[in-house]
């Protein structure tokens, strides 16, 4: 990448961060302003990246839900497997 786009980059990653941590989403248009106002190519990359990184950690979120929800699936699978072996075996 790019000094704009790293910089850009660099920045998201450190918004999002604080964004998560104190629920301040008001700084991301204060940020977005700034940088407009002072370099439209720097502005263009960091809600580039904004998006993509959000997008990102949306998407992890819902892969990691749906495997949470697999590996309860299989394993009270096996569970219920188990028992019923164990109910059918001879003493």
């Amino acid at each position: 990448m790019g000094v704009a786009e790293d910089l850009a980059d660099e920045l998201a990653v450190q918004l999002i961060k604080y964004i998560d941590a104190s629920g301040d989403n008001k700084i991301e248009m204060e940020i977005t302003n700034i940088l407009g106002a002072t370099s439209q190519s720097a502005e263009e990359a960091f809600l580039t990246s904004m998006r993509v990184r959000r997008a990102n950690n949306a998407a992890r979120a819902l892969l990691l839900e749906r495997v949470k929800a697999f590996k309860a699936k299989k394993a009270a699978e096996d569970a219920e497997g188990a028992s019923t072996d164990s109910e059918t075996q001879p003493s």
